[in-house]
């Protein structure tokens, strides 16, 4: 199993197909999948593709999920190696089947489908894998980053889901889409808390981590309430050379959540830091969050967040780096950006 692409639902694709562009360095590539009711751009960086939906009538199904959600992620296509197998495994464990397997026209892409439910306004489209294999042809680029600063994957996607729900979705994922638990994280300052599990695919490939509320006020319960309901909260880019990356995401204007200078001095006082003084004083200069194992020798995980995307304070981008093979999520990471995100709810006057 791989991410095959991404799909958000938005209040104009094309600008928001701009916004990718010139922010993030996608390309916008040719899509063909506009109808008469939907526009539909197509967006690429490296192996990474994500789709831009917006409404031209109130009888597109993006204008449906506008008027019960803001803008954001409303599916997560998955590339398997036979969907009619992953549909029945689906079928059989109660999923709702959204979309039959169908063979579906996209310019002259012939993908191999089907729909289903998952968790809110969430859904996951299943294609099969040998129709993913083609490249859309690029039809215009304002500029691109270069070549060492692609992004390389999608490392991982989080859906936040309501307090109560994290053993269900967790369940879900197992039955529905062959997921295995990995970490588990339980994070709590003096204001707030989230419990959260990680799930990752039998192939490794797809990493979804699941958080739920655990305290009223939690930045997860904040999502739920402007979301209406569970969804995508984030989605990690991961590329090989953050600093450049992030450099250049900087000079276009890119807005990213700041890290407080005694971050790096609490950094300092760790025993093992895999990093020279030179090196961490370049990260710091950029804000990038980092962190690491003792017991894995060069093993550093280099992480950063945008602040939220969309004029409602919900989704946001994680830009990761993973040196000499860095498995699973530092919770250090984890609590600072925890603690980054709880400042912002306090701007907002959403905590307390």
């Amino acid at each position: 199993m791989e991410i095959a692409h991404v799909h958000f639902y938005v209040e104009d694709a094309k600008l928001w197909r701009d916004w990718f562009v010139h922010y993030l360095g996608f390309k916008a590539v040719a899509s063909g999948m506009s109808s008469f009711h939907t526009c539909t751009e197509a967006v690429q960086n490296g192996v990474v593709y994500f789709l831009l939906s917006s409404p031209l009538l109130p009888t597109s199904p993006v204008a449906e999920f506008l008027r019960q959600h803001p803008p954001g992620v409303a599916d997560v296509a998955f590339a398997v190696e036979d969907v009619e197998a992953a549909i029945a495994q689906a079928q059989a464990h109660g999923a709702t089947i959204l979309q039959p397997i169908t063979e579906q026209q996209f310019g002259q892409v012939s993908l191999k489908c089907g729909k289903i439910a998952a968790w809110g306004g969430l859904t996951h489209t299943l294609i099969e894998k040998s129709f993913v294999s083609c490249q859309l042809s690029v039809v215009s680029c304002q500029w691109q980053l270069t070549t060492d600063n692609n992004f390389t994957t999608i490392d991982h996607i989080v859906l936040n889901v309501a307090i109560g729900e994290l053993e269900l979705a967790v369940d879900w994922y197992k039955n529905i889409l062959g997921f295995q638990p990995q970490q588990t994280f339980k994070i709590q300052t003096d204001r707030s808390a989230l419990h959260s599990q990680v799930m990752i695919s039998r192939n490794g490939r797809v990493q979804l981590p699941i958080n739920e509320p655990a305290s009223s006020n939690s930045q997860i319960q904040e999502f739920l309430d402007i979301n209406r309901g569970p969804g995508i909260q984030h989605i990690a880019l991961r590329t090989s050379n953050l600093k450049n990356a992030i450099a250049q995401f900087r000079a276009c204007g890119l807005s990213l959540l700041s890290v407080p200078e005694s971050y790096y001095t609490q950094l300092k006082k760790r025993p093992g830091l895999p990093l020279s003084s030179q090196e961490l004083e370049a990260i710091a200069q950029q804000e990038i969050l980092v962190d690491w194992k003792e017991d894995a020798q060069n093993a550093v995980l280099l992480q950063i967040f945008t602040h939220p995307i969309f004029e409602q304070p919900t989704f946001f981008f994680e830009f990761i780096e993973r040196r000499s093979q860095a498995q699973g999520f530092g919770e250090g990471n984890f609590r600072a950006l925890f603690e980054a995100i709880e400042s912002e709810q306090i701007k907002r006057g959403t905590l307390k």
